[in-house]
């Protein structure tokens, strides 16, 4: 099976670079120069992975970011970040994007992570069933989220999380933990994507995310999740 990988860059030594090691990993790509045509791309591909650079002329990576958010939930999206910009990294990972990586970066890198990624992205079939934690249930074969009789929309990195932390229920699993499970024992980067997810998630399954009743917050450590009585 071939996946589809979108790549958002203007600058054209980049984008035929990145290109040129996606292709012979063996993945289809889907180039453009502009965020208006990433978005048409979107609209008229089946896109498995996007990789978006955030400063562009016009509709920028960040804005393409949030469409792909608003209407695909089930497609994987990295940022590419200009080295030292800590702001576009957690502008871009509020904005939807599962994981960012820094330029210059190296094939072996960019790899390692669209791979990471698309493991967190495709669907197993193979687990046709459900987990229940009240009032929370996961579908592991559509991978979605319901609290109680209410899809929660989730990207697949927010999933992963949603699942690792059910099946931990009552644990206090330390953000490095869920680093490694999540991102992957190689992960170069920083625990502030942890805690920009975990943000992510109470805000679309606590009535208070400021106050949260469900993913609480182990000081200093980590995080645990706590199933209604």
């Amino acid at each position: 099976m071939s996946f589809k990988v979108l790549v958002l860059e203007d600058e054209i030594g980049i984008r035929s670079f990145v290109s040129i090691n996606l292709k012979r990993e063996g993945y289809e790509v889907i180039e453009a120069p502009t965020g208006e045509e990433a978005i048409e791309k979107v609209k008229t591909n089946k896109i498995d992975i996007a990789l978006l650079d955030v400063m562009l002329p016009g509709i920028s990576g960040i804005q393409v970011c949030k469409f792909i958010r608003e209407n695909y939930d089930n497609i994987g999206i990295i940022m590419l970040t200009a080295k030292g910009q800590e702001n576009d990294k957690i502008i871009g990972l509020n904005s939807g994007a599962d994981d960012y990586i820094v330029k210059p970066f190296s094939p072996k890198e960019l790899l390692a992570r669209i791979n990471a990624l698309l493991r967190r992205v495709k669907k197993d079939n193979s687990q046709d069933q459900l987990i229940i934690c009240n009032p929370f249930t996961l579908d592991l074969s559509q991978r979605k989220l319901f609290k109680e009789d209410r899809e929660i929309e989730i990207t697949p990195t927010e999933f992963s999380i949603i699942r690792y932390l059910i099946k931990n229920e009552g644990k206090s699993i330390s953000r490095d933990e869920l680093l490694d499970a999540i991102w992957g024992k190689n992960y170069i980067g920083d625990l502030k994507i942890v805690d920009v997810n975990i943000r992510r998630i109470r805000s679309k399954i606590e009535e208070n995310p400021s106050k949260p009743k469900y993913i609480q917050t182990v000081w200093g450590y980590g995080y645990c999740l706590r199933k209604e009585d």
